[in-house]
């Protein structure tokens, strides 16, 4: 590895929060016993308001998490944050799961559960409600979270919107 590729990774790793969702062990049955391979789920976040989710699968557990962190920071998109809350109530929906995302005053934290929480907290929210419904399924709780975070609107949005 050059030089210049290694100052640009460094960089990468100070830029995003890198968040490991959850690991998963898959086992392949053969001739000599069993074969392992692990699949990883992995947020990464700026703590700005930029989030992006990545799936890795490997035979190995770091491969598998290096491999989802690589695909997070490609699928990186910007959510609106309003002094670090969200500016409105919104549900966020994907599959069977429901994540009501609500508010909080200063000083609230982050009221979430595991998977939705690694989200927000990447994100850079601070003050937070929210409720998963539907099931704990830590893959489509993020992907609903991320739902409900797209939907939000930023004030200047909303006044465009009403004078049209």
């Amino acid at each position: 590895m050059s030089e210049k590729q290694d100052r640009t990774e460094r960089a990468e790793k100070k830029e995003f929060e890198e968040r490991v969702v959850s690991i998963r062990r898959c086992a392949k049955v053969v001739k000599g016993g069993r074969r392992f391979s692990f699949s990883a789920l992995v947020v990464v976040g700026d703590g700005n308001g930029k989030v992006g989710i990545g799936l890795g699968k490997a035979n190995e557990v770091p491969e598998a998490i290096g491999k989802a962190g690589r695909c997070a920071k490609k699928n990186v998109r910007f959510m609106a944050i309003k002094e670090g809350t969200i500016p409105h109530e919104a549900i966020g929906r994907y599959g069977s799961a429901k994540v009501m995302l609500m508010p909080a005053k200063q000083g609230t934290g982050v009221i979430a559960g595991g998977a939705v929480r690694a989200v927000l907290e990447t994100v850079g929210i601070k003050n937070i409600l929210t409720k998963l419904v539907g099931t704990s399924n830590p893959h489509n709780a993020v992907r609903a979270t991320l739902n409900g975070l797209a939907q939000m609107l930023q004030e200047e949005q909303i006044k465009a919107l009403r004078k049209e």
